[in-house]
């Protein structure tokens, strides 16, 4: 049976709770509706096509409906579509292991799935906290508590929100949520009076020194987004800033885990963010870009060390009770390892760079607008800051809904973007084509200036 878009239409509204939305918002509007995907487009069920400027949350790498990534998944729906890790293996979660750890490259040795990046996080921080009770409960029996970032955002379950940092996202869960220490992050546009990016940079491990050095012995771990806080706006951390966390939790004896589930795959230029500044955490959580955008699947990565804690005989409790059903699933993880075959083979990483290079130039002419206050870019991750005055920086209230009148215009003109407050953010598929990319900042523009004019700046 053939839906008509309008039978799609109310029962969407009838039935679906979308994620990230005031409902009662959008039932009021018209729904976007995908039905398929080729390439850098999504289409509708009405036949418009659209850039995905969004890589669909991120996470399309070669494009949608790649023949390679198709094939293969086919090719394993034809042997076992999934069978459980719980006391036994599978074929393609073992030689993805091996691929994650031969690609990180670095000191870390052994991998823990899970499906999403929250539950990667989830998985890091019970790891953390039990790696210490297993050495010496006696001695670490107060090491329970996380390091963040002032906006840091890892996910939406209780264990991820306890280490967020975003008042509008977790205020209301806080009841909830077990302790976090916060420290500032350097986020340069709007600490003009710390002076440089260099000397934020200073003032912010400095912040982060002094707290460790009050807290260290109830501290389990550190959790830190590498080079870039993605749901806080796209906050770009200045050079130094990462590196300079890692030799703090190495002097003060607290772990180090690295959240590269948005930077991670290629999107900041690098294959891993952590790279950029040659820093080794002690645990690092991976999703998002792992499959190419086709399914869900995350990873949590440790050294010999910590999964050594875990090791002992039954009676000593010191396994890790940890899992789910899908964990490790053939699907998720015979398509993560072709999608890793394909950015070696197409490569990629370096096709990102190009391209993150030639985009820097073109996003440049938005500041001729009078309501873009900043333009923040690492890779192929782009956030553009709206604001009512450049001057002040002040920004729209929230009431107007300025960035959200931005992307329904940027919609009607063939390219799906979405905000992060009054941050418009614009991650596309990192295979799009340099025509496609230049037609995206056009309609970016063009849907800004729109705005604009309605508003006569």
């Amino acid at each position: 049976m053939k839906y008509r878009y309008e039978q799609l239409e109310q029962l969407d509204k009838q039935y679906v709770w979308h994620p990230f939305t005031q409902m009662k918002s959008y039932i009021e509007e018209k729904p976007l509706i995908i039905e398929k995907g080729k390439g850098s487009y999504l289409y509708d069920v009405e036949g418009k096509k659209y850039l995905d400027g969004y890589a669909s949350l991120w996470v399309n790498v070669h494009g949608h409906s790649d023949p390679e990534l198709n094939e293969v998944l086919h090719e394993q729906i034809e042997k076992i579509s999934h069978s459980t890790l719980l006391g036994s293996a599978n074929v393609p979660s073992i030689l993805l292991a091996k691929k994650l750890v031969e690609i990180w490259g670095g000191n870390l040795s052994k991998v823990f799935y899970s499906d999403t990046g929250a539950a990667a996080v989830e998985i890091a921080l019970k790891m953390a906290y039990q790696y210490w009770q297993n050495i010496d409960p006696v001695r670490y029996k107060d090491k329970n508590k996380f390091i963040s970032l002032k906006e840091a955002y890892h996910g939406d379950t209780i264990g991820a929100v306890s280490v967020g940092g975003m008042d509008l996202f977790h205020r209301i869960f806080r009841p909830l949520l077990f302790e976090r220490i916060e420290v500032p992050s350097p986020y340069v546009y709007r600490m003009d009076e710390y002076g440089d990016e260099k000397e934020i940079v200073n003032y912010c491990l400095t912040k982060l020194e002094e707290t460790l050095e009050q807290h260290h012995s109830e501290v389990a771990g550190m959790i830190v987004e590498p080079l870039v806080q993605g749901a806080a706006g796209i906050i770009v951390h200045p050079k130094g800033f990462l590196k300079g966390i890692e030799k703090l939790c190495r002097k003060y004896n607290i772990l180090l885990i690295c959240d590269e589930v948005a930077v991670g795959f290629g999107r900041t230029g690098t294959l891993f963010a952590c790279e950029q500044e040659d820093v080794q955490p002690d645990i690092v959580c991976l999703a998002k870009g792992i499959t190419g955008g086709y399914l869900p699947l995350a990873a949590t990565l440790t050294t010999e060390e910590i999964y050594s804690a875990f090791l002992g005989d039954v009676h000593e409790n010191k396994t890790f009770f940890h899992g789910h059903t899908y964990t490790g699933n053939q699907l998720s993880c015979s398509v993560a390892l072709k999608n890793i075959e394909l950015i070696e083979k197409r490569n990629l990483v370096s096709d990102v760079q190009r391209k993150a290079h030639a985009l820097a130039d073109k996003l440049q002419k938005l500041y001729e607008l009078p309501i873009v206050g900043d333009i923040r870019q690492k890779g192929l991750m782009i956030g553009i800051e709206i604001v009512k005055d450049k001057k002040t920086k002040e920004i729209f209230d929230r009431s107007e809904q300025i960035e959200h009148k931005i992307i329904l215009e940027a919609r009607k003109r063939g390219l799906i973007i979405r905000p992060l407050g009054p941050v418009i953010t614009f991650i596309p598929v990192l295979a799009m084509t340099d025509d496609e990319l230049k037609t995206a900042v056009d309609i970016i523009f063009d849907s800004i200036a729109e705005m604009v004019s309605i508003k006569q700046f």
